[in-house]
This record gives structure tokens, sequence and C-alpha cells, in this order.
């Protein structure tokens, strides 16, 4: 989210044209995806074998997760390009919000992926936590620790006592509250561990999976299924990393155009923020068959009662 700070950058008007080309991309982007998630958590919570199924519990939890996550970063994204200057009493909890939720992606990665390993290697005695009826045990924690990190983030930071938040208001942008240099260290260290944690949990479900299907000789189709899954969190995650590639585009495309500062960072910020955390959970969403063949009729059930209401009646 460091970019947003860039994008403010030179834009003279809200109303100049490519202000408002940057907003006419992003906001038909951002309003297919939430139909989409909408969609899906309906589905979710109209059907009980979703309900009682760990895997899709969590997967529910990493769509809402990603929902706040984009619906913060579009905020910023429209306050930035519109100049828009809000109290420290909103701009705070908004840049809180998009910081807990980028965290808490790769922590449900982990939790998806050791859910599949439990149900591979444990499918008759399952942990009471990994059960539908109690994996909130699971869910929880990880937005405990999400929310700790983010906390700690913001209160190493320098902050005068004088400033009301209430009363002051700032273009809002991540520099309002990572303006101290150990805030970026923290972050940086946090970010770190959190994804090399990641990676080694995923890798190592993934390989113990490897070796059972070699081992199993029944039920092989159902281990294959849950390898290509743990895969696909790794997916994922390299989708995550994305975020950190944002320096290295932005020294490369400096070097090879003359783009302005303001349309890089916003390059990066659709490319590497917004494309990653939109097709994530896509992808996993349309690959499982059940979830798939729910969506293909829900819309299906949508395009054929649209036309209805326009009919012509009949002379």
């Amino acid at each position: 989210m460091q970019n947003l700070s860039v994008l403010s950058i030179n834009v003279s008007s809200p109303k100049s044209f490519s202000v408002i080309i940057k907003v006419c991309v992003v906001i038909p982007f951002f309003c297919v995806f939430l139909c989409i998630i909408a969609v899906m958590l309906q589905i979710f919570a109209s059907h009980k074998q979703f309900l009682d199924t760990s895997r899709y519990i969590l997967f529910a939890h990493m769509l809402i997760n990603d929902t706040l996550q984009i619906l913060s970063s579009v905020l910023l994204f429209l306050c930035v390009m519109g100049q828009v200057k809000l109290p420290l009493l909103f701009c705070v909890p908004l840049l809180f919000v998009c910081t807990c939720t980028f965290q808490n992606t790769t922590l449900i990665l982990a939790a998806m992926s050791l859910e599949r390993y439990v149900s591979i290697f444990y499918p008759l005695q399952r942990p009471a936590s990994w059960r539908s009826d109690r994996i909130w045990i699971i869910t929880l924690p990880l937005w405990i620790i999400s929310f700790i990190f983010a906390i700690i983030e913001l209160f190493i930071g320098n902050h005068s006592p004088t400033v009301d938040v209430l009363s002051t208001s700032t273009l809002c942008k991540p520099t309002v509250v990572n303006q101290s240099p150990i805030q970026g260290v923290y972050r940086f260290a946090v970010y770190v561990l959190s994804f090399a944690v990641v990676s080694v949990i995923i890798l190592f479900t993934y390989m113990r999976i490897v070796m059972e299907t070699r081992k199993m000789r029944q039920d092989r189709a159902s281990v294959s299924k849950a390898m290509h899954t743990v895969l696909l969190h790794g997916f994922q995650l390299l989708l995550c990393l994305l975020a950190f590639t944002q320096p290295i585009s932005e020294t490369l495309i400096g070097l090879h155009t003359n783009w302005p500062a303001e349309d890089v960072a916003f390059f990066n910020f659709f490319c590497f923020i917004l494309i990653p955390r939109f097709l994530s959970p896509l992808i996993y969403g349309f690959r499982d068959q059940s979830l798939r063949k729910h969506i293909g009729n829900r819309f299906l059930r949508l395009g054929m009662c649209s036309p209805a209401k326009f009919q012509p009646l009949n002379s």
C-alpha cells in the first residue's frame, strides 16, 4: 500500500483526464469482484454441505478477508485520487484494516494447507479443533495475530500528543501512520517471517501428501486432489508476494519509460495489489467442482430471470 503515497503526486485536479481513467478502470473491476464474492458467500450460507466442511469455512474466511482488503485499498485509492482529506479518526482505522487483512491472507493460506494435511492423515480421528463446528478455534487466533501485529506497528511509531484525531484532517496515505524508520523495519521483519513460515508449512504439507500418494493404493484420487489443492495454496502465496515486487517494477519502468510517478504507482497498485487479490479466491473457488456447479447455476438463473422482466406483451 506504500504506492498510494505516490499516487497523490502531481494530481492537480480530481477531474483530470488521468484520474478519471484510473477511477473508471478500478471501479468496474471492484464491482465485478464484489458481485462474484457476494454470490459465493450466499452459496456458502444457503447450503449446509459447505457450512459442515472445514475447508469451505476457511475459504469463506479468506473471501471475507480479501473483500475487506480490496475494499479498504479501493477506498484509500479513491481518497488519494480525489484529494479527499479525512479525519485521523477515520483514516487510521482504514489503514489498520488494510494492514491486518494483508497479513491475515498468508495465515489463512497456511491454515487451509494444514486442513488438507489433517483431512488426509487423520480422516477418522480428526482433532477437535479442525472439525467444522470448532474451526473457529483455528480462525480466531489468525485474526487476533494479524490485529496484534498491526497494533504493535501502529504504536511503535512517533506520534504527536498535541494532534487532535477528531479535528485533524489529512490525505489518507500509509505515511500518516508509518512515519518512523523502525516501523518500516518491523513491518519488513514481520512480512518476511510470516511468508517464510507459511512457505515452510505449505512445502511440508505438499511433500507429505506426495509421499502419502506413493504409499496408498486406494483412494489415490482424493489424496492427489489434496496435493493439487496445497499446490494451489502455494500459487496463491506467490500472488501475495507480488506486492513486494513493486520496487523492482518501479525501477524497471523508470529505466525503460518516461511514465510519471503517479502512473507507475497506479500500475503497481492495479497489477500487484488488486489483480492478485482478485484472482486468488476466484481461482480456488472456480476450481472446486461443487462450488463451481453452484456458481454456474446461480449465474444461469440470473441470466434467465433478467430478460424475462423486459419481454414485450403479446399483442
